[in-house]
């Protein structure tokens, strides 16, 4: 998972609020150039208009609308903000929508989902469809429900057929949460991930399952708990704990957690290489 899900996705849902109610109205093909905040402004484009709903206080643009701040744009069939007023006169802003084709598109990322949401006062980003993904570097995200991002408490949640792959490595599970910490130049770095439910993990000479597991990111080391079995080619070795080196290909197979009771004695079938009949031997 990548803390940049937060940083992109929210960069460009939270310039959607900044748009002021004398900025919408309708248009075909209008650019919206003069709103924004920060250092750089917000352009919102669509074929088919930008609607300012007054009685339903909302903004709507639809018809291929994108958004974009620099080079980050969000892209969806209707892109739509909600707003209430405020006691002191003001307009604010609670949540934003984008459905139908969604795209959050930067120079490192690509996010792609069916629909998305952004509550405000939660502050929870939340892509929902089928064939969810989010892409950066030569990693990737997939799930089949939604992924999450919760900015207070810094961790991006991944739903359903969860599966996270860097190469020839993957990490699959019911549900994947990222933990982020701040590295010493203050910015979001990924830390740990938890995977819960039908957990797998396949690189190119093991297949492991297990019931839940951590994956510590910086050590690139999975510890595996419940019901463990650790595959490598017809060789099966069975436990309750388990701990897999994805860098060194290590896996360590144990009777309970460090600190634990042993639940049962850790089990192997190990399958012998068949000797080559006589004759088939190299000269």
């Amino acid at each position: 998972m990548s803390d940049r899900l937060s940083q992109r996705l929210a960069c460009v849902l939270t310039a959607l609020m900044l748009l002021p109610p004398a900025a919408a109205g309708p248009a075909v093909g209008q650019n919206l150039v003069s709103f924004g905040g920060g250092d750089e402004p917000v352009e919102i484009t669509a074929d088919e208009g930008i609607e300012w709903r007054r009685k339903e206080k909302v903004y709507i643009a639809s018809g291929k609308a994108r958004a974009a701040r620099g080079e980050i744009e969000l892209f969806g069939d209707i892109l739509s903000a909600f707003y209430r007023d405020g006691a002191d006169g003001s307009t604010e802003i609670y949540r934003v929508e984008a459905h139908g084709n969604v795209r959050i598109l930067s120079p490192n990322e690509r996010v792609y989902g069916d629909d998305g949401y952004y509550d405000v006062e939660r502050g929870v980003v939340t892509l929902t469809g089928k064939a969810l993904r989010l892409e950066t570097g030569g990693d990737s995200i997939t799930a089949n429900e939604s992924l999450e991002y919760w900015e207070a408490k810094q961790l991006a949640v991944a739903r359903g057929g969860a599966v996270a792959s860097r190469g020839d490595k993957s990490l699959s599970a019911d549900l994947l949460v990222g933990h982020f910490r701040k590295d010493d130049e203050g910015q979001l770095v990924l830390s740990q991930v938890d995977a819960e439910g039908q957990v797998e993990i396949s690189t190119p000479t093991d297949f492991v399952t297990s019931k839940s597991g951590v994956y510590h990111v910086d050590k690139e080391l999975a510890e595996l708990i419940g019901n463990v079995k650790i595959t490598r080619g017809e060789a099966q070795l069975n436990g309750e704990y388990a701990e897999v080196n994805l860098a060194t290909g290590v896996s360590r197979l144990l009777a309970a957690p460090p600190g634990g009771e042993p639940d049962s004695r850790v089990r192997g079938l190990i399958v012998p290489t068949p000797e080559p009949p006589p004759g088939d031997e190299e000269s």
